[in-house]
């Protein structure tokens, strides 16, 4: 089975408890929106492990990959009330530190690929993602 294969929110939902063992999110995580088009903080507690599993999933298909392609993935239109729906980008500090924790854990690091420079998977983070691919 291959990462193409696995429904995507299966996968992360399943990659998730593994990533919780390996990075810590931070204290302010409970309290914090995910992007101004939100209204609220997110209502998972396990929010920042789950975010690091899309994250994670995401370098591996796209990368190299960086903060700000990553902000346009998981931005999304702000309700304004009467006037016209924009999208907006999605904060871009807790992206930043979710790569840097991954980073820190050795699961991606940075790299090129042409003109092309961002986040790239590692090796012990294809291992750990067909761990999960095997057992799921």
């Amino acid at each position: 089975m291959t990462i193409y294969d696995m429904d995507a929110s299966e996968l992360v939902q399943k990659i998730a408890p593994e990533l919780k063992k390996i990075i810590k999110a931070p204290a302010w995580a409970p309290f914090v929106k995910t992007g101004i088009s939100r209204e609220r903080p997110p209502m998972d507690s396990d929010w920042w492990y789950v975010r690091a599993a899309s994250i994670l999933r995401w370098v591996m298909l796209k990368g190299p990959i960086g903060v700000e392609k990553l902000r346009i993935k998981y931005g999304s239109r702000k309700n304004r009330g009467m006037a016209a729906e924009h999208t907006y980008k999605s904060a871009g500090n807790h992206i930043r530190k979710i790569l840097q924790q991954l980073e820190k854990a050795e699961l991606i690091k940075q790299g090129a690929a042409g003109v092309h420079k961002g986040r790239i998977i590692t090796p012990k983070g294809i291992a750990l993602m067909n761990s999960v691919l095997k057992n799921g």
